[in-house]
């Protein structure tokens, strides 16, 4: 392990989302519309990785509809049937 280190190799379970898909994934928050267990699934994560990666969700949408804005989740077409 100290040999991986020293060549700068990342130890241990990589991270289950990126920077990009966290920002992202605050940005939809924002919107009251967009639940958690939707932006889960649109991300490909739990709705508990969504939890640990917003950390402010614990405390309501209210602090995170005041940091960022932007557009709201597209909803899929109904069906033609």
């Amino acid at each position: 392990m100290d040999a991986a280190r020293a060549r700068g190799a990342r130890l241990g379970r990589p991270p289950a989302m990126t920077k990009e898909q966290v920002r992202h994934a605050r940005g939809l928050l924002t919107r009251p519309g967009n639940p958690v267990t939707f932006i889960a699934k649109l991300l490909g994560v739990s709705r508990n990785t969504i939890y640990k990666y917003v950390p402010e969700l614990k405390g309501g949408r209210v602090a995170l509809a005041e940091t960022d804005s932007t557009p709201i989740l597209p909803r899929p077409a109904p069906s033609a049937e």
